[in-house]
């Protein structure tokens, strides 16, 4: 009985690298992958983003975010055939709540360390130590 891989993306390369590496076990295992992209307001969205329009749509964005990496990361056939997430919340609780009954958790590193890993927090840090299955840290570059 196939499973299911669950896949961050961010855009970003690391997480570009993720789903690569995602869509080829799940082609290995015949694994279902779903691809998972989400979004929150800032704590303080009214006062740090002033200027913002209010036609503004940071879940239209992400979904966006998720349809460019699935075009950049995996060929056409491929990518219709992934189960498309775009949930409101945090990235890494959002992995969390998607990844109950999963065979397979995987996202990128941005390889942050010490001052900007405790700044800007680690999605793949907080998923390695709550998962409710195993989990696969692709890594990225060494960041400059």
């Amino acid at each position: 009985m196939a499973g299911r891989i669950v896949v961050g993306v961010d855009g970003s390369e690391p997480s570009l690298k993720a789903l690569r590496w995602a869509a080829g076990q799940a082609a290995l295992t015949g694994d279902e992958l779903q691809v998972v992209s989400s979004w929150e307001y800032p704590a303080s969205w009214a006062t740090l983003m002033p200027g913002v329009p209010p036609e503004f749509d940071p879940e239209r964005l992400a979904k966006e975010i998720l349809d460019q990496s699935l075009a950049e990361a995996l060929a056409p056939a491929v990518a219709a055939t992934v189960t498309r997430t775009v949930v409101g919340g945090n990235p890494a609780q959002a992995l969390l709540d998607q990844a109950q009954g999963a065979s397979l958790l995987v996202v990128g590193d941005r390889g942050y360390a010490g001052f900007k890993a405790a700044v800007l927090g680690s999605v793949s840090t907080h998923v390695t130590q709550h998962a409710p299955c195993p989990v696969v840290v692709v890594r990225g570059e060494e960041p400059v």
